[in-house]
């Protein structure tokens, strides 16, 4: 019997959790392992309420930039080795590169901080769904002259 892992479809999503549980329940559990540089947590910090965050070491805010076109939130960098450039480096652990990471984003979805702290690149988001998208509750009224029929049903009854 084949079967297909879907997990890396959703490393990049957010808000499609129930797309996600329709073909696997555990497709965004905490053992996945993201590819890719530079390494992100995705996390779901409410009902309606997601964080990314992102270990972007070295780089400066005024180094990071992101963008939210069509529902993708794209995070880019650009490094400036001017200093780097006359060190002779007997070990370079920490990569300096520059990178694009985009995150398609569910309807709905909106950026509502970002912060750079230690390295670490968070950005918090959260679900707000329009009032008129919302499902409501409609009342039912009772009809207290129970001797007379609706005009509706009182044609239906005649033919």
């Amino acid at each position: 019997m084949t079967s297909f892992d879907l997990k890396p479809l959703f490393h990049s999503t957010i808000g499609f959790d129930r797309l996600a549980d329709m073909f696997d329940p555990g497709t965004l559990q905490a053992q996945d392992k993201p590819t890719g540089y530079p390494p992100y947590n995705i996390a779901k910090i409410g009902e309606n309420q997601y964080e990314i965050v992102m270990a972007v070491a070295g780089f400066t805010k005024d180094q990071i930039q992101l963008t939210l076109h069509d529902n993708t939130l794209k995070v880019e960098a650009a490094t400036t080795n001017t200093a780097e450039d006359k060190i002779e480096y007997l070990h370079k652990g920490i990569a300096m590169r520059g990178f694009e990471k985009s995150f398609q984003l569910a309807d709905f979805i909106k950026v509502k901080d970002v912060i750079l702290r230690n390295g670490l690149l968070t950005v918090s988001l959260q679900r707000e769904v329009p009032e008129e998208r919302k499902p409501r509750t409609i009342a039912i009224s009772e009809d207290v002259s129970s001797d007379v029929a609706p005009a509706s049903a009182e044609n239906q009854l005649k033919k």
